[in-house]
């Protein structure tokens, strides 16, 4: 007898980059300064709160408190992290960071960034 397995659905989203249809998220409630647009585009989302996707920012400084884990891959613009406590570290096009839960600090959004996410 041949065991069947469910399908598994893979999402794809091409070329992030330049995807150009996305979601007015509206502005990013961490905001600290002017008013910053996002939009985004889902890949995944559960219902415990862990997702992915495309997510696009203006310019500007935001004040961040991590309640989740996020993986950060940097598609276009540029910002630079500062940890409290720490160091500020510029981060650009090519990049990827972990930031763990708990983390708290600024981020300062140079031009329009657009970056791929996973929180969990």
């Amino acid at each position: 007898m041949t065991e069947k397995t469910a399908s598994i659905p893979a999402h794809l989203i091409r070329d992030a980059r330049n995807v150009t249809v996305l979601d007015d998220w509206g502005p990013c409630p961490e905001a600290t300064g002017q008013l910053m647009d996002t939009r985004g585009r889902y890949l995944w989302k559960d219902d415990n709160g862990s997702e992915s996707g495309i997510w696009e920012c203006t310019q500007g400084p935001s004040r961040w408190v991590l309640e989740t884990n996020e993986f950060v891959h940097v598609l276009s613009g540029s910002m630079t992290i500062t940890p409290d406590g720490g160091e500020p570290e510029l981060v650009g096009p090519g990049d990827t960071v972990f930031i763990p839960r708990g983390w708290s600090g600024n981020w300062e959004l140079h031009e329009t960034l657009r970056k791929l996410y996973v929180i969990f």
